[in-house]
């Protein structure tokens, strides 16, 4: 193994090649490398167990890869942000930045003038003398993020900086991680999120430790194995198990060879696939070898296009999970509510206040039988709070919440299925433990519990305390748990955090199945990408309701001016210097709220501007700044 501490050759970049790590016989990495070019954001992306920390820490210098070859600059020159933020939480703000720049070895004078300057860009210079411990989710990521930032790395390396964050807090993050690019950095950071890997340059993606893609967005689409077809609802036959919920929709991969047909002839339209798509697909012909032509694709040598897989599949790797096969937690046997007049779920006109503080105010939302309702909103908009008021654990100040038509009590709460983001497991007992507590809890039987080959991948690990198992089975089995009983109303919060695409969509079908049945669904969610599969969305702002509808009909006809520079960091720095709230999206720039027009005359002749639809997180930003919200870059 060599690793670097010089200046990276002409033309090369910092990274890791051909890396293997394994922890007490465990292999985390196998044959992984990324490029990471100065000036660039790259991405790594996959669910909790992927690799993601592990390939991270390899580049940073804190793990000594077994083989492989990594090159980075001297440790003096990376900024790291760990999962945790690395922020002390019993230190100000103020004083985390000035333990960080003596760390570094900054002078006193350069670091107070750098700290200043990023809290005021980052919208924290009201919080200097705020210890950590009280900031928010959001703003103790920003806090670290800043503090790798301080002396300007060559190599910044950020563990999900964005993982639980509200789109607020995110869009400031990312407006420092592309101001970091800009000024030259080479950025590489990790998520379990899509719609945050598309603002990077390059991609890859981690499966179980083992490279699934890597490349441009577009060139990961482009070359994306077999081909993709949209149908109405849920195939039979073999190709169910190629199947995945997109929006109303489906999505089915057929690999090469097949064409759109096999043993149930041909499916629905061919569709256009997007970055989803591919990452799916291609995690798909890794877990379906069964096929000839899916096992053609798992055996192609490194460089295959699309995949990149370093050869067939090793004994070592063949985990239990790996064997298990891809198919949606069933909900055979979920009991149909009984149609009722009104909503399942529905408050009225309901104000909470926490003293002189209002939480809440005035709010109406209904879930009805057979619907997912989506809530959006920023930190502090009031969601949690509606939440505890709908599920009667802190009373209304006004308004009144109805539960299946009456007051919240014990009996009402008994048909509920509630995923906290916390998942609400007993990290101490196992899978089968957990679910037999929430079968007395319930009154059930735990017979009636779903049996353990229902939880894809923890059967090899049934033995195993929940805290103890990876993020992704942690989740199953919450859903699992939830779901058990046959409750008339899901009510889920970040149901998804830490979950690999596929994983995502798989958690997803279990969701729309229930709601087929008959369930209601209110779904907490911070990812604009998973609003899609809503049916109705509600955006909160300051305790109260700013939006509602279908994601089309808030959206709209709203419009984003598109930039594509030559130079991207230099128009950057002209736009946000401009105060438009320019955000990076790979190698171009978008600028919601504003026209062409309004670009060019900021921009150099010669820059190309177009306008294109919005999107639902830009349309997001828009309802959140009438209201005072504070706005973060990006």
């Amino acid at each position: 193994m060599m690793t670097g501490s010089g200046g990276p050759a002409p033309g090369q970049s910092w990274g890791a090649t051909a890396v293997r790590l394994s922890y007490h016989g465990v292999l985390a990495l196998d044959g992984v490398s990324v490029a990471v070019a100065a000036g660039q954001v790259t991405a790594v992306v996959g669910g909790d167990g992927a690799g993601k920390t592990s390939l991270l820490g390899c580049l940073a210098g804190v793990l000594r890869p077994d083989s492989g070859e990594v090159r980075r600059p001297a440790k003096s020159r990376i900024g790291f942000l760990p999962a945790s933020s690395g922020i002390y939480p019993d230190l100000t703000v103020a004083e985390n930045l000035a333990f960080r720049a003596a760390a570094y070895g900054l002078r006193p004078d350069v670091a107070a003038r750098r700290a200043t300057e990023l809290t005021e860009q980052a919208g924290l210079a009201a919080a200097r003398d705020r210890l950590a411990a009280k900031l928010s989710g959001g703003m103790r990521q920003k806090l670290g993020v800043i503090a790798a930032l301080l002396h300007r790395p060559e190599l910044l390396i950020l563990d999900e900086p964005s993982t639980g964050v509200d789109p607020v807090s995110r869009s400031g993050l990312w407006w420092l991680i592309a101001s970091a690019a800009a000024d030259g950095a080479a950025v590489i950071l990790a998520t379990t999120y899509l719609d945050d890997a598309q603002r990077a340059a390059e991609i890859l993606v981690l499966d179980a430790g083992r490279p699934l893609s890597s490349g441009t967005p577009d060139q990961i689409v482009r070359d994306m194995p077999g081909s993709v077809r949209a149908v109405s609802s849920r195939p039979p036959g073999a190709a169910a198990d190629r199947a995945w919920r997109r929006g109303a929709g489906w999505r089915v991969w057929y690999p090469p060879g097949i064409g759109g047909a096999d043993d149930t002839g041909a499916l629905g339209i061919p569709a256009k696939p997007d970055l989803q798509d591919a990452v799916i697909a291609a995690a798909l012909a890794r877990q379906l070898p069964a096929l000839p032509q899916v096992a053609a694709l798992a055996d192609a040598p490194a460089g295959q296009p699309g995949l990149q897989v370093p050869g067939q599949q090793t004994p070592e790797r063949q985990t239990p999970e790996r064997q298990t096969p891809v198919r949606q937690t069933p909900v055979q046997g979920y009991r149909t509510p009984q149609r009722r007049a009104g909503p399942l779920v529905e408050s009225i006109a309901v104000t909470c206040r926490f003293g002189s503080v209002t939480a809440v105010r005035d709010v109406s939302i209904a879930v009805q039988p057979g619907e997912i309702v989506g809530l959006l909103g920023a930190n502090g908009a009031g969601k949690t709070t509606l939440i505890r008021m709908l599920l009667g654990l802190i009373p209304a100040t006004a308004g009144q919440v109805r539960l299946l038509g009456e007051p919240p009590s014990r009996a009402t709460r008994r048909r509920i299925g509630y995923v906290p983001q916390g998942l609400g497991l007993y990290d101490d007992l196992t899978a089968a433990e957990n679910m037999a507590f929430a079968a007395a809890v319930f009154g059930g039987s735990s017979a009636s519990f779903p049996a353990q080959d229902d939880l894809p991948g923890t059967v090899s690990r049934a033995a195993l305390p929940v805290g103890r198992l990876p993020l992704g089975l942690q989740r199953r089995v919450a859903f699992a748990q939830a779901l058990a009983h046959r409750p008339d109303v899901l009510i889920l919060d970040e149901p998804t955090s830490g979950v690999d695409p596929l994983g995502r969509t798989r958690l997803w079908q279990t969701i729309a199945a229930a709601v087929e049945a008959g369930a209601g669904a209110l779904v907490s969610t911070h990812y604009m990408e998973e609003a899609q599969e809503c049916d109705r969305l509600i955006i909160m702002a300051d305790g109260i309701v700013v939006a509602a509808g279908t994601a089309q009909q808030i959206v709209g006809d709203a419009k984003v001016a598109v930039a594509e520079p030559d130079d991207w960091a230099t128009a950057f720095g002209l736009l946000e210097r401009a105060g438009l709230p320019v955000s990076l999206a790979g190698r171009t720039l978008r600028v919601p709220g504003a026209s062409p027009d309004e670009v060019r005359q900021v921009l150099p002749d010669g820059y190309r501007v177009r306008s294109e639809p919005g999107t639902l997180e830009e349309r997001f930003f828009e309802l959140l700044r009438p209201r005072g919200q504070d706005r973060e870059p990006g």
